[in-house]
């Protein structure tokens, strides 16, 4: 009997990621090559690699991506620090848990977008009210997920630390913060994607200086599709590299509790 041989297994494991997008952006080309479609709300690939040639040729599509980045990166690095100090806080000691935990819990609740008319005010609509708001984005996964790394330390070794008289200070150092990390780890890869994907929306709802979502935002409202099929592009390239990062720089440092879910 002729065993049966899923076709999709003999193509090589890291290609197999490939395999959508290719998939897409051959039937996007066939689309028009074939005459199957000549509506106005779509354009040809070619189109869109003309547009992307050309902003980039010009500095305007490196001056917005360089713009978006810039703001992520710091509400990233600024919220993940608040998050991670609260978060250990939370963790370490129950009083600032029993003062701060309800009024925590009790915000997070409230939707990212809900903050923007807030931040609006009070920061206006440039960079500092997108860091901002960014900042918010990657402040709540941190200080989640580092309060639950820590609280899920096995009494066991803590007891095991005490055996051996280490200090307050080594408990934490030696025990708690390796437990931790792979939770915390966690915490802040979640907050850098959410980072990148506040940051689109910041830039669309406040609509004010270069980005990516301004270019989105001007290609739809001149009708652009090329322009904006362009962003959606970069933003998912951005999206990718991202998490393919994140996913390097855990499987290295988390390397001595085995093989992650998160690798490719």
């Amino acid at each position: 009997m002729t065993q049966f041989v899923n076709p999709l297994t003999l193509i090589p494991k890291p290609l197999r990621g490939w395999v959508i997008p290719v998939l897409l952006f051959t039937w996007w080309w066939a689309a028009y090559r074939f005459s199957w479609t000549d509506s106005e709300l779509f354009v040809p690939i070619s189109k869109v690699i003309d547009t992307g040639w050309r902003m980039s040729a010009s500095g305007e599509l490196w001056q917005s991506l360089g713009a978006s980045l810039y703001r992520m990166i710091t509400g990233f690095v600024l919220g993940s620090a608040a998050g991670l100090i609260v978060g250990t806080l939370l963790g370490v000691s129950r009083l600032f848990e029993s003062l701060v935990g309800p009024s925590f819990h009790t915000i997070k609740q409230v939707s990212l977008l809900a903050w923007i008319p807030l931040i609006s005010v009070w920061f206006g609509l440039g960079d500092p009210a997108k860091i901002a708001f960014l900042s918010l984005a990657a402040f709540f996964p941190v200080v989640l997920n580092t309060f639950e790394g820590i609280r899920s330390v096995s009494r066991d070794h803590i007891e095991v630390a005490r055996i051996f008289a280490y200090s307050p200070l080594q408990v934490f150092l030696k025990v708690v913060l390796p437990s931790a990390t792979p939770s915390i780890f966690t915490g802040i890869y979640l907050a850098l994607i959410y980072a990148w994907l506040a940051t689109l929306g910041a830039e669309y709802l406040l609509t004010s200086g270069l980005g990516i979502g301004n270019l989105l935002v001007d290609g739809r409202e001149h009708f652009w599709m090329d322009q904006v099929l362009l962003g959606v592009i970069v933003v998912g390239l951005v999206g990718f590299v991202l998490n393919w990062s994140a996913s390097k720089v855990e499987a290295r440092l988390l390397r001595w509790r085995g093989r992650s879910v998160a690798q490719f």
